[in-house]
């Protein structure tokens, strides 16, 4: 942006316009275009128009027909020579005019002033204006409140016209005056007078004098001379209605500076401020100052010297040995300043933006450094923008200071190792320390009774407890820090307001509030919130905080614009207040109780249908008819170990389960049902061998020996004879020569002990039962065939009786 238009913004905030940009053209800038006249392409939207250091000499009416909204326009720096009276008929909310810098000529002849009856600003100044009389149409800016005019004469009556506008500010550039009579100005009712002199323009007498006696505020701006006479004309007033006087952008010597103080200090004027003063002829030793006035304030900002040769400390010794209640030395390179000689009466002082240095206030004598003891009723000091570096030492520095209660030390580089004891004035409550390079440490040296401390811009990550405790506390400003976690209070036990805005705080522990009873204000606003099950609390004291329902009572400052998430990735920059983190997923119990519970009860449900169903019966029926397949398969014998082998299976029972073998198993096994060959003895016994040849004859014809397992079984002699038979078959063929039937439910403790080898076979080898549910027996005849099948030789032609 153009300088001309961040002074014309400027003004207009000082004036407490607002400046809207509702649209990218509101803000015209035409400055410098070689135009001649006002352009006709100006948006409709144009607010503040720029047509500055141009060649138009003529406004016309229609000329801004296209910008009714316009309320700032400068026409500075032109050849304006005349202005229709109807030009500004299309603005009616102009605000803002700048005409200075022109050929207009006549000031009672500005007609165009009647439409601009919202005016406030007013800028005519550096025109060929012969007199300074303002015509009628003056009267119509009822709202005016500065007002900049510049002619060669000024007489009396010339304001009459705004006699009843309450101007805030009347500025007069004197150009190359020629003459001011006497009470030209008793018609001006404004609060400040603002006179702009010329480079070695002569002081007028009666001006000056007009301007002491009517307005409560004078500012006399680039002066270079005139001192003495002005030093004498104050010294002669017996009344001076002006309380406040500046002094802008002048260049004055140390003697004439010193003699207008020490005059001033004599007058009934309260503040005194120089602005952008150049002094020169500087001295070489102290300058005495009058310890009596009613000065109350002394103010001097951006001085500059320009001499070479001269003594500091004179300068300082002058300045702090000023009688006054307040003393501002500030933008000014200044790298020390002395003790008052006597004690002294200020009581605020403001170095601000200097250049001092941790010796402030101190001397030495030989080796040792004598601390101030002069300044104990100082009640504020400002040391905004200097060079400091050890906060111990400057504890030092004011620990004779008992009035002081106001202390700001910001924008320096302030440290503290937490190592030396720090020595502060009992009764300091404000403290401001932010932007420094203070660590945690810092809380072992602050001031006990402090009530507002402002850390803020800091490198602070925690604050440590049990290290000074601050029982008077009542705000603590924590601001752009390195914290990670909320405090703790219970070193501030009346803690009323915390800010820890723009810090490192992910997930704030909500429960560390219990500690702050008092604590009403909070602001964790722009952290990089984490958000997780840890942050669920935080965000429903913001919820509680923006509905009032909070039973803490805290407002939680911003909420909820300036809370948002910054991880994971899926909601970031979504507010804390749209999110929503199940309580499930947060309650380890819940959770477990949310997983584990569908489980168990899927798992009742498939248990109980397994049961219902018999599915662990038809696994295991399955899974035997696979392991008989797969043996049937893997095991190879040869051909000549099957030499003799007739039968499929040798059949033992007792005779009391003959029926279930003669109408179930035999029919299901053998013939074209089942395709096996059975032995068994009623039909393959041969008359007049004995039992025991006949059954160790059947046992030697069949690959395999099919036991049919009851209560009966176990009390049958024979049965026990071919089992025991079989068995020794198992040391030939292998375990799966023998193949267990279980009719009915048989107990290991019903089995005698003499059949130790059954007990063995159960033991070790899985048997097939017989399944009471019809549904289940053409599954049970299929493994039992799956597990006799085998390939034999051709069977004989005739059998055997």
């Amino acid at each position: 942006m153009r300088p001309v238009i961040a002074v014309l913004l400027a003004a207009a905030m000082l004036m407490g316009l607002q400046p809207s940009a509702s649209s990218p053209d509101s803000i015209v800038d035409r400055s410098s275009r070689n135009l001649a006249s006002v352009p006709r392409d100006l948006p409709h939207t144009t607010e503040l128009l720029d047509l500055s250091c141009n060649h138009i000499q003529q406004l016309h009416r229609g000329d801004f027909k296209n910008t009714t909204l316009l309320r700032f326009l400068n026409v500075s720096w032109n050849s304006l020579e005349d202005i229709d009276p109807e030009t500004f008929l299309d603005t009616p909310l102009l605000e803002d005019l700048d005409l200075s810098h022109n050929r207009l000529r006549n000031l009672s002849g500005q007609q165009y002033l009647l439409h601009t009856e919202n005016l406030l600003v007013l800028n005519l100044v550096c025109n060929n204006f012969l007199t300074m009389t303002l015509g009628s149409e003056f009267r119509s800016l009822v709202k005016l409140q500065r007002l900049a005019l510049g002619a060669k004469n000024i007489s009396t009556s010339d304001f009459i016209n705004i006699n009843e506008v309450k101007l805030r500010t009347l500025t007069l550039s004197l150009e190359n005056q020629q003459g001011y009579t006497a009470g030209s100005l008793q018609d001006v009712h404004a609060q400040k007078l603002q006179i702009a002199f010329t480079s070695y323009q002569i002081l007028n007498h009666y001006l000056v004098s007009d301007a002491l006696s009517l307005f409560a505020v004078v500012e006399l701006m680039d002066l270079t001379s005139g001192f003495k006479d002005l030093r004498k004309q104050l010294k002669e007033r017996v009344e001076i209605l002006t309380s406040h006087l500046y002094l802008t952008n002048i260049s004055i010597d140390w003697k004439d500076l010193t003699d207008f103080v020490s005059v001033v200090l004599h007058t009934s004027i309260t503040h005194l401020t120089a602005s952008d003063a150049t002094l020169y002829d500087l001295p070489q030793n102290d300058t005495e100052v009058t310890q009596t006035s009613q000065m109350k304030s002394f103010t001097a900002r951006r001085a500059m010297v320009k001499s070479f040769l001269f003594s500091q400390e004179a300068i300082y010794n002058f300045f702090i040995n000023m009688p006054v209640e307040s003393l501002a030395i500030v933008e000014t390179s200044m790298i020390h300043m002395t003790c008052p000689k006597l004690h002294s009466p200020i009581l605020q002082l403001d170095f601000s933006n200097c250049a001092l240095s941790d010796s402030i206030f101190s001397r030495l004598e030989g080796q040792e450094s004598l601390e101030c003891e002069n300044l104990d009723n100082v009640r504020e000091l400002i040391l905004v923008g200097n060079n400091f570096k050890s906060l111990q030492i400057l504890s030092k520095r004011f620990q004779f200071m008992k009035s002081l209660q106001h202390l700001d030390l910001s924008i320096n580089s302030l440290v503290y190792d937490g190592l030396g004891e720090c020595a502060w004035p009992p009764n300091i409550t404000n403290m401001t320390l932010s932007s420094n390079g203070l660590t945690a440490s810092v809380f072992k040296c602050l001031p006990k009774g402090a009530e507002t401390l402002d850390l803020q811009n800091n490198q602070v990550s925690v604050i440590p407890s049990s290290i000074l405790k601050l029982e008077h506390l009542s705000s603590l400003n924590l601001n752009a820090n390195r914290l990670r976690d909320l405090p703790v209070c219970s070193d501030f036990p009346i803690l009323n307001k915390l800010l820890l805005k723009s810090n490192s705080l992910h997930a704030p522990s909500v429960n560390k509030l219990e500690s702050c009873p008092k604590l009403k204000t909070l602001d964790v606003s722009s952290n990089p919130f984490t958000c997780t099950c840890a942050l669920k609390s935080f965000i429903r004291l913001g919820i509680e905080s923006e509905k009032k329902t909070s039973h803490t009572g805290i407002e939680l400052l911003s909420w909820p614009f300036e809370y948002n998430c910054t991880y994971p990735e899926a909601v970031k920059d979504v507010p804390l207040k749209y999110i929503s983190i199940p309580e499930v997923s947060c309650n380890i119990g819940l959770l477990a109780t949310a997983i584990l519970c569908p489980v168990v009860v899927v798992i009742i449900a498939v248990v109980t249908l397994c049961h219902r169903l018999d599915v662990p019966w038809y696994m295991g029926m399955i899974w035997q008819w696979t392991r008989a397949k797969h043996r049937t398969r893997m095991r190879q014998v040869r051909p000549e170990d099957l030499l003799g082998v007739e039968f499929h299976a040798f059949v033992s029972y007792s005779q009391h389960d003959a029926d279930w073998v003669q109408n179930s198993l035999l029919p299901n096994l053998e013939g074209s049902a089942g395709g096996l060959r059975i032995c068994h003895h009623e039909k393959n016994f041969v008359p007049g061998k004995t039992i025991i040849e006949n059954i160790i004859a059947c046992v030697e014809k069949s690959r395999r020996s099919v036991f049919v397992l009851s209560a009966h079984f176990v009390k049958s002699e024979w049965c026990h004879y071919e089992l025991y038979f079989a068995s020794h078959q198992r040391l030939a063929w292998g375990t799966d020569s023998v193949v267990l039937v279980l009719l009915e439910p048989l107990p290991q403790y019903l089995i005698p002990a003499k059949y130790y080898q059954l007990k063995s076979m159960m033991g070790r080898h899985t048997y097939l039962e017989w399944p009471q549910d019809r549904a289940k027996h053409r599954l049970f005849w299929a493994n039992l065939r799956a597990a006799l099948q085998a390939d034999l030789p051709n069977a004989p032609v005739t059998e055997l009786e």
